[in-house]
């Protein structure tokens, strides 16, 4: 795989390296590694210095011509709009390269939410029952870190909407896990959105297989006749490839497989337990051993800043969900929680739709919302102003949380928007709510 993506670069006279983050990097490395002598221009937003005489940098803030390059191979982080279609079709990716050359050896999962927690599971499963498995993609491992060693393989990929958007190949096995609006700052529009999050199943063939949420109401919208591959389906409300049905017992292809009570995990909500029906669906198409399977889902452990417990300070137990972003999975978490007694929630305004927010926590038991800017701000008019607790920072925040939490209950950090206002990510965000709950700083 490797030798054809290098090969296929190589026929490029002026090849271009766009965004030199993490991915950027990678890209820069693997060519090297390969390719000595390759000329590549490197474009990015921020100054580096590089010691390369076969390689120069150029300042790169969005409104440069690009139209001079053969080939551009673009990290996730660049938005296309406002790109011309010449440009656009001089674009490749890790992502694309990787399905162009080696897409039989793909399961890739994507989804507004779920992706890294089904990924995970998939990949824990798969290593537990087969020797040649990696995990890959906006997880945090950039595909090309250890390409060298893909032959033969299956990559479970995780892929997002920045990923997909561009690309014209598609995995093996495709996982669309749900679709809600997020991300509407970089794909302009929903459908965009939407649309890019589709291709992981867009250009499959006969022998590949599409698994998506028969329950999510955007996907029970769109048209499927056009996808070639196999459809399988998820479902915790009727018949499906994969279902629960009224007594809590699982099925695949209309055959028992056990009860839910049998899945023994710390993974909480029903959104974790449609997270494990379609990583026990993509076991089942590798025949893989459901028993063995099983035991892998018990042993996994729910990753950090997705409902993960703090501990208990001062008589409170906190949890750590800012993975949050989205009204919808702020709503599952308080669900899942059941005994929230505080919630903690605001941050960038992403022009998203917040009214089942709204609703859910006006009609809920949680007696305090603890409302940070800027999307916290703007619902306090809607809220029940009995319960609101306005805040600036997240230090106010946990510091009314203690005041006002009662003993034994639940205080949940959820934010239901993006962290990007005040911190570089959630990670930063979680992490820095968590050093306060403990008093770390």
């Amino acid at each position: 795989m490797q030798n054809e993506i290098i090969e296929k670069i190589r026929n490029y006279k002026n090849v271009a390296i766009l965004g030199f983050g993490k991915e950027g990097q990678s890209t820069y490395n693997f060519i090297r590694k390969h390719d000595k002598n390759l000329k590549l221009t490197i474009l990015d937003g921020k100054e580096i210095n590089i010691e390369d005489e076969n390689a120069k940098f150029k300042l790169y803030n969005g409104e440069e011509d690009l139209t001079d390059f053969d080939l551009i191979i673009k990290t996730p982080g660049i938005a296309i709009t406002g790109f011309s279609s010449d440009v656009i079709n001089k674009l490749t990716s890790q992502t694309e390269l990787l399905l162009e050359f080696g897409r039989k050896n793909v399961i890739g999962i994507t989804g507004t939410k779920g992706k890294s927690t089904t990924a995970t599971l998939i990949y824990n499963i798969f290593k537990d029952q087969l020797k040649n498995v990696f995990l890959a993609g906006n997880i945090g491992v950039p595909f090309f870190d250890k390409i060298d060693e893909y032959d033969d393989s299956i990559i479970v990929a995780e892929m997002s909407s920045h990923q997909l958007e561009t690309v014209n190949f598609s995995p093996h096995i495709g996982l669309v896990l749900n679709l809600y609006l997020d991300h509407l700052d970089h794909a302009g529009s929903v459908e965009n959105y939407h649309n890019s999050k589709m291709n992981i199943i867009k250009y499959q063939d006969a022998d590949d297989y599409a698994l998506y949420d028969l329950d999510n109401r955007y996907l029970r919208q769109r048209n499927f006749d056009s996808i070639k591959s196999n459809l399988l389906t998820v479902s915790l409300n009727e018949k499906a490839s994969i279902y629960l049905n009224n007594d809590g017992d699982i099925y695949i292809n209309d055959k028992l497989l056990f009860n839910k009570s049998k899945i023994i995990t710390k993974l909480k909500g029903e959104h974790n337990l449609k997270n494990i029906m379609f990583a026990l669906l993509t076991a089942s198409i590798y025949n893989l051993d459901m028993d063995k399977a099983l035991e892998s889902i018990k042993k996994f452990t729910p990753l950090e800043h997705r409902i993960e417990y703090v501990g208990k300070y001062k008589g409170i137990h906190f949890y750590d969900d800012a993975i949050a972003t989205i009204p919808e999975a702020t709503i599952g978490s308080c669900r899942a929680l059941k005994n929230v007694n505080t919630l903690i929630f605001g941050g960038m305004d992403r022009h998203i739709e917040y009214g089942g927010l709204v609703d859910f926590l006006n009609n809920s038991d949680i007696e305090h919302f603890i409302c940070m800017p800027t999307t916290g701000h703007m619902l306090l008019p809607l809220l029940d102003e009995r319960r609101v607790i306005k805040v600036d920072s997240l230090e106010e925040a946990v510091k009314a949380a203690f005041e006002v939490t009662k003993e034994n209950s639940i205080c949940l950090l959820s934010p239901a928007a993006s962290s990007y206002e005040y911190f570089k990510n959630f990670e930063e965000k979680g992490n820095r709510y968590k050093e306060l709950v403990r008093g770390d700083k």
